[in-house]
């Protein structure tokens, strides 16, 4: 798939002010700082379409953005984020469960995580979560420039070896990608589309 059109459409707090339309959703989350808004960018071939900042916490808000007007994807808050407000917290933890759980247009999360480091707990309890609920999920791993392939492997490794160990009978699909060299996005963006394929 090329994405020849990505346009922001709206950004709010209340899953109920999310568009009308029946158009198929893929959320993308993690914890803050984990390179989403860059991987946005890369996917889209838009420099500027979420904005990236160097300071955690920057996305607040659900944003949808229109993909070649017959798919959404999704930019979700980071969770886990220690340095705002417990309140605050709270309230992006709810509008974040209350969109997984009540938006029937979602057809998969995206669970970005470093790939840098070992499994961490809050990414594994998302994961959890996301299992209780029956939401459907692919893992992707950023950042991937930053490490040799060698230890890609290892770390994907671990995260194989924690998943299975608990309560997950396989490994979800799981995508390494690089903000900085591209890689990884066409097959992210061909898992999309054969998803979709199957919706039509």
């Amino acid at each position: 798939m090329q994405i020849k059109q990505a346009e922001f459409v709206v950004s709010n707090s209340d899953v109920a002010k999310c568009p009308k339309e029946l158009l198929p959703e893929y959320a993308f989350i993690g914890r803050s700082n984990v390179g989403k808004s860059s991987l946005i960018n890369m996917l889209t071939g838009q420099n500027k379409l979420a904005k990236t900042s160097s300071k955690p916490g920057k996305t607040q808000l659900i944003n949808h953005f229109k993909i070649n007007q017959n798919w959404f994807l999704v930019d979700l808050p980071g969770y886990g984020y220690a340095k705002v407000s417990k309140q605050s917290k709270q309230k992006f933890q709810q509008f974040i469960t209350d969109y997984f759980e009540q938006r029937e247009q979602l057809i998969s999360a995206f669970v970005l995580v470093d790939v840098r480091h070992e499994p961490q707990k809050i990414d594994l309890d998302f994961f959890a979560y996301l299992g209780e609920n029956s939401i459907p999920f692919a893992i992707v791993f950023t950042k991937a420039d930053k490490l040799s392939k060698s230890n890609i492997n290892k770390n994907v490794a671990l995260y194989q070896k924690k998943l299975l160990a608990d309560v997950w009978e396989e490994m979800p699909p799981y995508f390494v990608t690089s903000s900085e060299s591209g890689l990884g996005k066409d097959n992210l963006l061909e898992y999309i589309e054969q998803i979709n394929q199957t919706l039509r």
